[in-house]
């Protein structure tokens, strides 16, 4: 497995006409965020960007339905995004705006580059337009039954049902969301990603991780379901996709280009490109050059999605940085699948969800009570279901039954026994109920065994398993209650004190390593368990590489 000198990770960009629920917290943003603060705590040098997606049809209908203009309703969400991100502590290293002059100029830049280098082709094709709204209808602006699934309210891009991307003129009984009406055909000239030409070194690229010989990726490290949707797409057979739309809201096409009036960027040519103008904008703040994070070889580029977004990071993406010819490849995609609520798909339209903004209301200080569940529960292989019965269940026989007991009595005997001072021991003090001389360096041997399950923690979050690492935190919590029941410190103290400052000596080292581990999961918990030490809050730089010296005695 080749080592990378830096990372690039980025989040789905979340789209600017609504607010963020627990699916998309399990889908893409707690995933991103468990592996960054991983990375960090490994001490590697990682760049960790999102932004808000704040173009595009569905953003104009939202407004025209609210009577707001599009620059209104994208201000509400982007500034509710960054709060509700902040609360529930999703660490960005920078949040953007894809309206934000840098995004739009390095877009543009992006689409001259293309066009100069002749990688379009620029076709007259027919397109809905609704004579009594008279204008063109963008994707998001129609809607019809899906011919894949037969969901009777997709959309001209993409079927929320099965997930399927679609073209307009695939909808059977398209309708214009704009008056209801049957639309028409209509000629336009627009500028098209010619996909087909692609094709050859993307099934490359994903079947065996290689372009023209260079190994860019271990697709065996690739989710099972990532490969098969992109496979799928493959072997049905690409088509020119169009990167331009007739909208009056957007980035512009480039006015230097002949054509250009009245067109904006296809959203999902714009809206991926945000990663690059926000890693720029990023760099600019932090005097770094941008250019070692998207164009170096030594550098791992992930992207943490839902799998409804699979195709375009997966195959329009990479085809649009491959055409550019200056850009890395993705290393990974590891795309969660959703997640249902209560037995039921979760809808916006139907306002069945959890809304991340209302629960930090009404369950305020409890950020980490969610962060556990999601992840807990997270879709990282097929589709979960999130419950209100297993959030309580989750909270009361792990994180409090397990986790928080562990700690609770960790405190209260050190500070009944020790005045709150961690005891030096006798490193060669017996231990009741260990005969073995083997058994005699008792603190050391346990020291190793929780070194082991960190290294099993640490094994999961690098292959994408979330939901097995924050198991085997839980393990270490779980096993050091079973060293204070197996040596019941409260009894032993009658009878042989030396022996339980070894044990609360060790204790004490449990809860110093676990206050690191648990920082990528639940890291409000972790800076609480720092002050219940009397240690600094963690900075997540490589304290992962010290355990040794988590804390020290006296």
């Amino acid at each position: 497995m080749k080592e990378y000198k830096r990372y690039l990770v980025t989040a789905a960009l979340p789209y600017a006409n609504g607010p963020l629920h627990i699916g998309h917290l399990a889908g893409a943003y707690l995933s991103s965020d468990v592996y960054v603060r991983f990375l960090r705590l490994y001490g590697k040098d990682v760049a960790f960007i999102c932004g808000s997606d704040e173009h595009g049809a569905a953003i104009t209908i939202k407004a025209l339905k609210e009577n707001k203009s599009p620059q209104d309703i994208v201000n509400k969400y982007h500034e509710l995004f960054k709060s509700t991100f902040e609360k529930i502590g999703v660490s960005f290293d920078y949040y953007d705006r894809t309206t934000a002059p840098h995004h739009h100029e390095t877009s543009q830049e992006f689409f001259r580059t293309l066009y100069n280098k002749g990688e379009f082709i620029e076709k007259e094709s027919e397109q809905y337009y609704d004579a009594s709204a008279k204008q063109f209808l963008a994707d998001r602006y129609i809607k019809g039954t899906c011919p894949k699934c037969s969901h009777d309210a997709a959309y001209g891009d993409q079927c929320e049902n099965c997930g399927s991307a679609l073209s307009p003129t695939e909808l059977i009984n398209p309708v214009s969301t704009l008056t209801g009406n049957k639309p028409e055909l209509k000629k336009t000239s627009h500028w098209f990603l010619p996909l087909d030409k692609y094709e050859g070194w993307l099934k490359e690229w994903i079947n065996t991780g290689e372009v023209g010989g260079e190994k860019l990726h271990y697709p065996e490290d690739w989710k099972k379901h990532v490969l098969g949707q992109c496979k799928s797409w493959i072997e049905n057979g690409l088509l020119p996709r169009s990167m331009t739309r007739d909208l009056n809201w957007g980035v512009d096409v480039p006015k230097d280009i002949p054509g250009s009036e009245g067109k904006k960027l296809y959203v999902w040519l714009d809206a991926p490109i945000g990663y690059i103008s926000a890693t720029k904008k990023w760099a600019e703040l932090n005097n770094k050059d941008w250019k070692p994070y998207w164009q170096s070889d030594d550098t791992a580029l992930i992207h943490f999605i839902g799998k409804d977004n699979i195709v375009f990071h997966c195959i329009i993406f990479p085809a649009i940085l491959k055409a550019h010819g200056e850009y890395t490849l993705p290393m990974n995609i590891p795309a969660n699948q959703f997640m249902n609520l209560e037995g039921d798909k979760i809808s916006t339209s139907r306002n069945w969800a959890v809304w991340v903004h209302e629960y930090l209301e009404e369950f305020a200080g409890q950020e980490d009570e969610l962060r556990y569940s999601m992840i807990k529960n997270m879709p990282e292989l097929k589709d979960s279901e999130f419950t209100w019965k297993s959030f309580q269940d989750a909270n009361n026989n792990e994180l409090v039954n397990n986790l928080a007991n562990f700690i609770n009595r960790v405190v209260v005997l050190t500070n009944k026994y020790y005045d709150g001072v961690i005891p030096e021991f006798d490193e060669d003090q017996d231990i009741i109920g260990c005969d073995d001389e083997d058994e005699l360096a008792y603190h050391d041997g346990e020291i190793l065994r929780l070194f082991d399950n960190v290294d099993e923690l640490c094994a999961c979050l690098r292959s994408y398993d979330f939901r097995g690492g924050l198991s085997a935190l839980m393990e270490i919590s779980s096993q050091g209650n079973q060293i204070m029941q197996f040596n019941e410190p409260w009894k032993t103290i009658k009878v042989n004190p030396e022996s339980v400052k070894v044990v609360i000596n060790l204790l004490n080292q449990y809860l110093a390593v676990i206050s690191i581990v648990m920082r990528p999961f639940l890291p409000f918990t972790s800076d609480k368990l720092r002050g219940l030490l009397n240690l600094d809050p963690l900075k997540e730089e490589g304290e992962l590489l010290d355990l040794c010296n988590a804390l020290a005695e006296g």
